[in-house]
């Protein structure tokens, strides 16, 4: 029985696939190029260090 209903389901989406064919849809995609990752420093060559110091005095 479930081969029966796959043998369904296949035969409608080919004739779905013919029947877009027919007016230049295309049901795969095409192979997008994939996109160059380039990696940016902010700060070049100086170590990086906090930008404020905070003390806390602890209160017992």
């Amino acid at each position: 029985m479930q081969a029966l209903i796959d043998l369904i389901a296949g035969f409608l989406v080919l004739l779905a696939a013919s029947a877009l064919a027919q007016f230049g849809v295309e049901i795969r995609r095409p192979a997008d190029d994939q996109p160059e990752v380039r990696r940016v420093s902010d700060c070049g060559e100086t170590p990086s260090r906090p930008a404020a110091i905070v003390a806390v005095q602890p209160k017992c």
